[in-house]
């Protein structure tokens, strides 16, 4: 066992008072360790006092060729926590630590390295990974065999790697946002070189608040650093005189704070409407009387509306305060999409709105009580003609206390809220005669049932194919056996198939009326098979279908189908499964692993997701074409696949950004479930040919969407383009 005292500051490191405090005065700072280790396997343990929240720190080894970073070993340190992390000698050598790579105090409390049997290492890699990546929780299930000892150490030593751990948010708090923040002389100093200052209208209905949250969310307007704004505030008859006069003290505070003290209650509507009628300013925004905007939210609204003047709605990222007033919970969110809007209000918190198109819409409406903002919202949407004008902000401006009894402890704290806004949801489809039946999955999660035409339109499944007959069997036959849309034909495009079984099985459903089999005997090119394929569907409805796939539910192709006939639907997308029933595709997000991720990878069939992303239909720049639907008159439109650049991989991604670009919505539905037998190892290397064509098509992608691939539109700056589980991204210290 080596422990502190076998360490030696070595570079860029100097005592500071402490017996192990130093400071580090440079960029590239770290110890040595005194003594030549031995070959094998050691836990190595370390609690530090950062000058910081977190650092990466390295741990190099030199076996007698010098260090490299091909032999160094990550792992992240938070401040006086304890961190351990296995590490591996291949044979006898010399360590070196560099604790983090910038200027600052590091107190070394903790330093030790034991060794330990391979047994040891073994399990412990395996329980690492069993809780930190979903595949492996799973792992026994999909394969039924142990990993070789070579791909547990690279698979757990990705964990260590810089953007591959969750953070948690203090962390991104810390990181991210803090150094973002402008304070109130950057908030004058940008004001001062602008020609427009709205005023916003800060609208907040109140009923016997608890004393100490109203102070706290009336205070945190008063600490705005933009001063454009008034607050306009509706008592809704309050029982507790302390509300009264807290409210008249704020007042006479200040002379931009309105008060409406109502002589009768009239619930949440009425005293929303009575604030919003003391409003005077170009837009409102909307407060709850026990939440919290930090201070620069309204100055970061006005920010926004300098670049887009003509904003009608602009809504931002939020989280919550638990019952200690600590920040928990953030909800990044996409830019505005709409079917992720039918699904659930992710506007909410903070919301503004331009006051002409409130009043033009009569305000809140009575009877969607616990729902009116949600209510509010979609009517505003509905008269909104330029969806640019709708604007999301992807900062955390507000604040949602989880007090008792609130919505942000939970729907299911306000029952009635649910049914008012599956009201709100069925009115704003039916005052535009959509034919549309609304439901509720689960309280604040709505599914839109879209009918189809009395005529339902023909779907040409294509299947390409080489051999591979038990999978092609398992595809075909369970289609025909669980599909209950009838109106589709099967075109299973064969390239150059040799396999007797394979063949006989295709001629046997070409016989039968089946599917129709096409013959393409031109080298492997997945886009250019397609488009064959496509130039010979008889469907106005195109579906493509990998071999691999095998039906689960009856009411896949109905729930796809209700999709892609709608005018402003492009792609549509299933929920696919591997066959130890994790998810495999999720929607794709671009920018992950530099082109393109499948959402919610590996994580387990029945997960909610992220805020339920995996229980409700929504917009998503992507779709995998394992799976995929969409009209044919818009993959025509588009030019279908690409198959001179983008011969094998990225086709669908960037088929759908396409269409996208042509001006649809693409979607991804949970109510289309099937499985995808692709395999969940990730298997060996390909071949050198092979890998040199992929990245061709990386460099193809890259350069046609470098803006998409940057910023997915779906997915939120702020999370993580590392990992496929929407955890948050923060930079790393340089």
């Amino acid at each position: 066992m080596y422990g502190l005292g076998d360490w030696l500051p070595a570079h860029q490191l100097r005592p500071a008072g402490g017996s192990r405090a130093f400071d580090s005065y440079g960029s590239d700072p770290h110890f040595r360790l005194a003594h030549t280790v031995s070959a094998g396997w050691y836990m190595v343990e370390m609690k530090l006092r950062l000058p910081s929240a977190w650092a990466d720190a390295k741990i190099y080894l030199d076996t007698g060729a010098g260090e490299s970073e091909a032999l160094a070993l990550p792992m992240r340190v938070r401040t006086e926590r304890m961190s351990k992390r296995l590490i591996h000698l291949p044979a006898a050598a010399r360590l070196r630590f560099d604790p983090l790579s910038a200027p600052g105090r590091i107190d070394v409390q903790h330093f030790r390295l034991v060794k330990v049997r391979a047994g040891f290492a073994r399990k412990r890699m395996n329980e690492k990974l069993a809780t930190n990546h979903p595949l492996y929780a799973h792992r026994a299930a999909a394969a039924g065999t142990a990993l070789a000892d070579a791909e547990l150490w690279a698979d757990y030593c990705k964990l260590f790697e810089a953007g591959s751990e969750l953070v948690p948010y203090e962390d991104w708090i810390a990181h991210r946002e803090r150094s973002r923040v402008p304070g109130r002389a950057a908030q004058h100093a940008a004001i001062s070189g602008w020609t427009w200052t709205p005023t916003l209208s800060v609208v907040v209905p109140t009923y016997d608040t608890d004393a100490a949250m109203l102070r706290a969310c009336l205070d945190s307007v008063l600490a705005q650093g933009y001063p454009h704004w008034e607050l306009c505030i509706a008592d809704d008859a309050s029982t507790k005189p302390h509300v009264r006069e807290i409210l008249t003290e704020y007042m006479r505070r200040d002379t931009r704070i309105k008060v409406d003290f109502r002589t009768s209650n009239g619930h949440i509507v009425e005293a929303s409407n009575s604030a919003l009628a003391l409003a005077s300013g170009e837009f409102v925004a909307l407060l709850d009387h026990d939440d919290v905007l930090p201070s620069h939210a309204l100055f970061t609204v006005a920010q926004a509306l300098q670049d887009r003047p003509t904003a009608q709605l602009l809504y931002s990222d939020e989280d919550k305060l638990d019952k200690e007033g600590r920040r928990c919970s953030p909800y990044f969110k996409p830019d505005f999409a709409p079917d992720l809007l039918y699904s659930q209000n992710y506007f909410s918190h903070l919301g503004v709105y331009r006051r002409e198109l409130v009043e033009a819409i009569g305000g809140f409406r009575a009877g969607y009580e616990g729902s009116q903002d949600y209510d509010l919202a979609l009517r505003c949407v509905a008269r909104i003609k330029d969806c640019r004008d709708i604007v999301h902000i992807p900062q955390v401006l507000y604040h949602w206390r989880m007090a008792e009894g609130s919505t942000a402890s939970g729907q299911e704290q306000k029952s009635y809220t649910t049914e008012a806004a599956r009201r709100a949801l069925q009115d704003h489809f039916d005052s535009g005669n959509q034919p549309v039946t609304v439901s509720v999955i689960a309280p604040g999660l709505y599914r839109q049932h879209w009918a189809i035409p009395e005529q339902a339109p023909q779907v040409s499944l294509i299947i390409p194919t080489r051999d591979c007959h038990d999978l092609l069997k398992t595809c075909v036959d369970s289609i025909l056996q669980y599909t209950s849309y009838g109106n589709y034909e099967i075109l299973i495009v064969d390239n150059g198939s040799t396999c007797p079984s394979t063949l006989a099985y295709m001629a046997e459903l070409d016989a039968a009326g089946k599917a129709r089999v096409l013959r393409y005997d031109l080298p492997f090119n997945y886009a250019a098979i397609n488009n064959f394929a496509a130039q010979h569907a008889r469907g106005s409805i195109i579906g493509l279908v990998n071999n691999d796939i095998e039906v689960i539910g009856a009411e896949w192709l109905t729930e796809m189908v209700s999709h892609a006939v709608r005018a402003e639907i492009g792609c549509v997308g299933a929920k696919l499964y591997y066959p130890n029933d994790t998810i495999q595709h999720g929607g794709v997000i671009c920018g992950i692993g530099g082109v393109a991720g499948h959402s919610h990878k590996y994580q387990p069939r029945d997960a909610d997701g992220y805020f339920s992303r995996m229980r409700i239909v929504h917009n998503t720049s992507a779709v995998t074409a394992a799976v995929l639907l969409l009209r044919r008159e818009v993959f025509e439109q588009v030019g279908g696949l690409d198959e001179v650049e983008l011969h094998v991989a990225f086709n669908d991604v960037d088929l759908c950004l396409k269409v996208m670009k042509a001006g649809y919505r693409n979607l991804w539905t949970p109510f289309a479930e099937l499985y995808h037998h692709e395999s969940v190892s990730r298997g060996t290397d390909e071949a050198p040919e092979k890998r040199a064509r992929f990245q061709r098509e990386v460099a193809v992608m890259q350069a046609r969407w470098p803006d998409v691939l940057a910023r997915d539109p779906y997915y939120n700056p702020n999370l993580t383009l590392q990992r496929e589980d929407y955890s948050l991204e923060v930079e790393t210290e340089t």
